[in-house]
């Protein structure tokens, strides 16, 4: 059975932060599946939606789909694809989500999250010196990674999007909490986690691994918030193993 793999990338990141994941699972899994790295909204010259809410956002990205897909999906896009899958079931077989979280933010009753001084923080980075603040970004959440030089290099050198989309997405993930969604997501799920996660820590995943109706999880040792840049063929063999293709 062909698959139809979507990828949804991350806040202030690129759709070309998927290139060495798809390359890593053609070459394990050729002709098992086709892809589509698309772009969120205001990033790489596509339009914000007119309503600047990120149900907005979803909608947009859901629009582009037609088959069903396995939807894959990092940081601020794992984040929008929880609301996905449960906003539109009928469009998302499964899903496999890299540094997911349902809420960003700490506040009563969730304690894995960033705090908001630290999001405060990056808000007015963003407002007065967007490019320092984005290269300090990458640096925190790739921290303690094994290959965290390489990884920073390699997300430093992708564009970035203006500062009304960083803003913008800034606002959502400042006021998400989808916790309340949660059960109602009944897709196949598989979490992906770094175990060295500064920015959205593994117990936040492992939060989701118990509430979601159908979810596993594993914790990939050794890595940060993006281990699919950090071992991309390992992420190949277990989105590979969660498929049924090996």
């Amino acid at each position: 059975m062909m698959h139809q793999l979507v990828f949804w990338h991350g806040w202030a990141m690129s759709p070309m932060v998927w290139i060495p994941l798809d390359l890593a699972i053609q070459n394990r899994y050729p002709d098992r599946f086709f892809s589509q790295i698309p772009a969120l909204p205001g990033y790489g010259g596509t339009p914000l939606p007119e309503q600047g809410s990120t149900g907005a956002w979803v909608d947009a990205m859901m629009d582009q789909v037609s088959a069903p897909i396995v939807l894959i999906a990092w940081s601020m896009g794992a984040i929008m694809a929880l609301d996905a899958a449960r906003r539109y079931p009928e469009k998302i077989e499964k899903l496999v989500l890299f540094g997911a979280t349902p809420c960003f933010i700490n506040q009563a009753g969730w304690t894995d999250g960033l705090s908001e001084e630290t999001a405060l923080r990056f808000r007015h980075g963003v407002q007065t010196d967007s490019p320092a603040t984005l290269r300090r970004f990458i640096m925190l959440f790739n921290q303690h990674d094994r290959h965290a030089k390489d990884i920073s290099r390699q997300l430093s050198a992708l564009p970035h999007p203006s500062d009304e989309v960083l803003l913008q997405g800034l606002s959502f993930l400042h006021t998400v909490d989808y916790r309340h969604l949660v059960p109602d997501i009944h897709q196949k799920v598989m979490l992906i986690h770094g175990e060295k996660d500064s920015l959205m820590p593994v117990n936040a995943a492992r939060w989701l691994a118990g509430a979601l109706p159908d979810a596993s999880l594993t914790v990939m040792l050794g890595t940060a918030h993006a281990p699919f840049l950090s071992e991309p063929d390992a992420c190949a063999g277990i989105i590979g193993q969660f498929l049924g293709w090996a």
